[in-house]
C-alpha cells in the first residue's frame, strides 16, 4: 500500500511520537509510506529519514493558506497515495480539499487529543465539511470515542476505536540504580523520593495542580522532589508558582529531553493532572517503566491506569485530593511495587505498537 500520513507537525510529543512509530512499522511490512506536514517539518523529521520515510512540509501561514493546500495537492499526486491518514482537525480538513479528485481509496482521521476541551466553532465546521468524504474517524479511548459521537456530531457508523501503542520493549523498570542516577540529576540525595512528570508545559497538563499538590506533600513532612520533563510556553509562569509555593528548591524543570526511557526508571511514581487528555503515551510509558501513576480522570487515562490496581485516579483540578493519592502511594512502597508491576503487565498485553499497527491494518484493509 501507498500510505500518506498528514499531520501539523513532527516536533516532540505523543501524537507525533505515534505517527512515527506507526509509519517506521507500516514501511517495515513492506508498505510506500510518506509524511506531509502542514506546517513545519518539526524536529523529529531526521527519524523518518533516516529509515528512508520522505518527510516534506506545505508551511502554512496565518489563516486559510491556498498555497499550501496545492503544496500538499501536489505531494500527494506525486506519490500516488492510495491510503491517506490525517491526525487531528486542521491536518485532515486541508488532508480533505488536497484530495479531492485524486482517487484516495481509503481517508482516515485519527482525533488524538479529543479529551473535555471541544474544538473552536471554526475548526469544528471545517471537521464537519470534511467527514463528508472521510472514511472512518478512529479514537484513541473509548471516552473520546464517546465525545466524538455527542459532542462532534461524527456519524457513530465512521467511528473506530484504536489505542495508542508504544515500543514496550524499549523500557526497563524502575530500580535502585536509575533512582540514583536520577536523583543525582536533580540534586538530590539518593533517600528523596522522586515524583515524575513527562509534557508539554501547557495549559491542557494543569500543572499547577501538580506544583501545589507537591506544595502540599511538602508541608506535611514527606522527603520528595518533583522532577518535571518537557518544555512549553508556561515553565516561567511554573518556575514562579513553585518559589511561591516553597518548593522553588524541590521543583526541578529538566526541559525537553531525548533521554526520558532512562530517566522514568528512577522515579518513584509517576504524575499526570491533566485537565485534558486523549489517550496519553505518556502513561504507557510510565507504565512500561512498572512505575505507579496517579493521574486524573480525564480522557482516556482511566482506561489506562486501574484504580487501586496499577495506580491512582481522581478528579480533575483538586491538589488536596492528588496529594493524597499521592502520599497513598508513597506510603507503602510494597503496594507501589505491586502497582508497577500491575502496570507493566497491563501495557505488555494491551499498549504495544504491535497491536496499534495491527488495527489500523484492519481499517486500511476495509472496502
Amino acid at each position: 500500500m501507498r500510505i500518506t500520513h498528514v499531520v501539523e507537525n513532527l516536533n516532540r510529543g505523543g501524537l507525533e511520537r505515534v505517527v512515527i512509530d506507526l509509519a517506521l512499522a507500516q514501511k517495515a511490512a513492506g508498505h510506500d509510506c510518506r509524511v506531509v506536514c502542514l506546517y513545519e517539518e518539526g524536529l523529529l523529521a531526521g527519524e523518518l529519514r533516516a529509515e528512508g520515510i520522505a518527510v516534506d512540509a506545505c508551511g502554512k501561514g496565518t489563516g486559510f493558506d491556498v498555497a499550501a493546500l496545492r503544496r500538499m495537492r501536489a505531494l500527494f499526486r506525486a506519490h500516488g497515495s492510495e491510503i491517506l491518514h490525517s491526525h487531528n482537525i486542521i491536518a485532515h480538513a486541508y488532508a480533505a480539499l488536497a484530495s479531492r479528485g485524486i482517487g484516495m481509496r481509503r481517508f482516515l482521521n485519527t482525533r488524538h487529543g479529543r479529551g473535555v476541551a471541544p474544538p473552536g466553532r471554526m475548526r469544528l465546521a471545517l471537521y464537519s465539511i470534511a467527514m463528508r468524504w472521510t472514511d472512518r474517524v478512529v479514537a484513541v479511548c473509548e471516552a473520546a470515542r464517546r465525545n466524538l459521537a455527542e459532542h462532534d456530531r461524527v456519524p457513530a457508523a465512521k467511528l473506530a476505536v484504536v489505542p495508542n501503542g508504544i515500543h514496550v520493549e524499549r523500557f526497563v523498570a524502575a530500580s535502585s540504580s536509575a533512582h540514583r542516577t536520577v536523583a543525582d540529576l536533580l540534586g538530590v540525595g539518593s533517600g528523596i523520593e522522586i515524583i515524575g512528570f513527562v509534557g508539554r508545559l501547557n495549559w491542557a497538563k494543569d500543572l499547577p495542580t501538580l506544583i501545589r499538590a507537591f506544595a502540599m506533600l511538602r508541608r506535611r513532612g514527606r522527603e520528595a522532589a518533583l522532577a518535571l520533563i518537557g518544555d512549553g510556553s508556561l515553565r516561567e509562569e511554573l518556575e514562579r508558582l513553585a518559589a511561591d509555593e516553597g518548593v522553588g528548591d524541590r521543583v526541578v524543570f529538566l526541559g525537553d529531553r531525548s533521554d526520558v526511557r532512562n530517566l522514568l526508571p528512577g522515579f518513584d511514581v509517576f504524575a499526570m493532572s491533566s485537565v485534558s487528555e486523549g489517550y496519553s503515551i505518556a502513561l504507557l510509558e510510565a507504565s512500561a517503566s512498572a512505575l505507579p501513576i496517579v493521574a486524573t480522570d480525564v480522557g482516556g487515562n482511566a482506561e489506562i491506569v486501574s484504580d487501586g490496581v496499577s495506580g491512582r485516579i481522581v478528579k480533575p483540578g483538586d491538589p488536596a485530593l492528588f496529594a493524597d493519592a499521592l502520599e497513598d502511594v508513597l506510603a507503602d512502597p510494597a503496594r507501589a511495587r505491586a502497582m508497577g508491576e500491575a502496570a507493566i503487565a497491563w501495557v505488555r498485553r494491551e499498549g504495544s505498537v504491535e497491536t496499534m499497527v495491527a488495527r489500523y491494518q484492519t481499517l486500511y484493509a476495509e472496502t
